[in-house]
């Protein structure tokens, strides 16, 4: 065979498997059908983060706590975009150096199978021993009439504007949707969130979710959960009227701007899969837990196995999957996975969330404590959040942690770290927490558990 591995698929989970791989002393190609560092860097993760960084910067700036006389801001948005992608550019210039200095080959161009050994680039052939499937995945719509206008922007095309709307409707409060939402919002559009679910952010533990709606309700973020839409057309004055259907009644709202985050699916259409006889569906890639595929050498990591779509995800199955190729176990538990909601105020959790415990019959015990009386969150105008503790009541060991609040996702990982390890409730109770930080509010949720 040409090469050990070729791996189809440049974002997280496949250039850092295929850095992995070179330091392992494997001979790896690597396909890159779009720009290094896949959607979430070019498109995702990292661009949205610096405009949420830029929003908290502007949000902060307008408010009365911090002494500031004139709150009257003018946001330059020519600068948001510059600064985004710069940020962008520089880590993409690196990710290519670090590829060049494993020598690692990088082939530019879409890859689809000739067999289950060799994949075809415009009319070169690439053949390997085993072959990793991370081809990401991409923005999905609703099933309404017009949500495929040219009109209608996805999470990729929100990111070209050169604007900032008057007024947007994001169809989805999911983590995208709600972001989008959060930084819109800071910079001044009239933003309206439209979704089909009864919660926001229906993956994180409704106590989380009800006070995110509540929190961003207050910043005037107009939310609508329960809502169907049926219909998006543009009006003759070129705005976007969305049609939904709310408890039987239909309902519009009209603005300038529309965006659809309503989830991703992932990329398996043209990569001729039939060929290298790999099984498949629009719901991508079915693996067992080495994510091998049925071809027992190929396999297939990230987005388009669609177990867990999150960035640091992929980059830990493509480190499963190189230890499967070598016959190496390891300890890394899926089960337990950090994810984060850079909204303001932000939102994360590790674990088991209250209802899933419910419905697994798994018997509880709860600890809550408020950012509100935390000395650090106060010291920073930062009172607003909520730090809810799940423990197994029969062992006390800590399974889920949910946060809404100032550096949740630190705090969150945290948390990630006590439920990987098995710590119990006493064990927490003993580690000595700094002060005056944020962290305490874990320690008192802790406490608080009778």
């Amino acid at each position: 065979m040409e090469k050990d591995l070729l791996i189809i698929g440049a974002g997280p989970g496949g250039y850092e498997t295929a850095l992995s791989a070179a330091e392992r002393g494997m001979s790896v190609t690597l396909i890159n059908g779009g720009k290094l560092g896949g959607t979430c860097l070019n498109a995702g993760c990292i661009p949205t983060k610096c405009m949420v960084k830029d929003a908290a910067v502007v949000s902060a700036c307008r408010s009365c706590e911090f002494g500031i006389a004139d709150a009257n801001l003018t946001i330059d948005f020519n600068k948001v975009i510059s600064r985004r992608d710069a940020v962008v550019s520089q880590l993409r210039e690196g990710i290519a150096g670090l590829l060049a200095k494993a020598k690692v080959e990088v082939v530019e161009g879409m890859a689809r199978f000739k067999d289950d050994h060799t994949v075809i680039v415009f009319d070169h052939e690439y053949s390997a021993e085993n072959i990793i499937i991370a081809t990401g995945s991409q923005s999905k719509s609703v099933n309404a009439e017009g949500a495929d206008a040219p009109f209608v922007m996805d999470s990729t095309a929100i990111l070209q504007l050169e604007y900032i709307p008057e007024s947007l409707v994001i169809v989805g409060g999911g983590v995208i949707g709600l972001e989008f939402a959060s930084v819109f919002n800071a910079f001044g559009s009239e933003v309206t969130v439209v979704e089909f679910m009864k919660n926001i952010a229906p993956t994180f533990d409704s106590d989380i979710s009800k006070r995110l709606k509540q929190a961003l309700a207050k910043k005037g973020v107009k939310i609508i959960t329960g809502a169907a839409v049926k219909k998006i057309e543009q009006t003759d004055d070129y705005r976007v009227r969305t049609t939904y259907d709310l408890k039987g009644k239909e309902e519009t709202v009209e603005s300038t701007d529309i965006l659809m985050a309503v989830g991703r699916k992932p990329n398996v259409e043209g990569l001729d899969l039939e060929k290298a006889g790999v099984e498949y569906s629009v719901r991508g890639i079915p693996v067992n837990e080495d994510m091998r595929t049925n071809v027992d050498h190929i396999y297939a990591i990230g987005d388009v196995n669609a177990r867990l779509m999150l960035a640091h995800v992929a980059s830990f199955q493509g480190q499963r999957a190189l230890n499967a190729i070598q016959g190496l176990t390891d300890e890394i538990n899926f089960d337990v996975v950090p994810a984060a909601l850079f909204t303001d105020p932000e939102c994360a959790m590790a674990g088991m969330t209250e209802e899933q415990c419910k419905a697994e019959g798994v018997a509880i015990k709860i600890g809550k404590s408020f950012y509100r009386a935390n000395g650090k969150a106060l010291a920073g105008g930062e009172s607003e959040g909520l730090c809810k503790l799940i423990f197994d009541a029969e062992s006390d060991r800590l399974i889920g942690a949910h946060i809404m609040g100032a550096e949740a996702a630190l705090l969150a990982q945290q948390c990630c770290d006590f439920i990987t390890l098995g710590v119990t409730r006493k064990r927490i109770s003993e580690i000595i927490f700094g002060h005056p930080t944020l962290s305490e509010v874990i320690l008192s949720a802790v406490n608080s558990v009778k």
